[in-house]
């Protein structure tokens, strides 16, 4: 049996939290202070991949 794997370009919040292993009121804190743009989709809100690997980049301690 062959596992495919998905690479997202988009994540909802849900998916985001599991991915990135940050708590949802976290996530709102950074979207509420223009770190992350989030996308509305109908009712969904989703976030660029690109933009959560930024999002860790600019935070790493060297």
């Amino acid at each position: 049996m062959e596992v495919q794997v998905i690479n997202k370009v988009m994540y909802s919040v849900k998916e985001a939290i599991l991915a990135y292993g940050i708590g949802r009121t976290k996530l709102y804190e950074l979207i509420n202070a223009r770190e992350l743009t989030p996308i509305k989709i109908g009712t969904r809100t989703l976030l660029r991949r690109d933009d959560l690997d930024a999002l860790v980049s600019r935070s790493a301690v060297a």
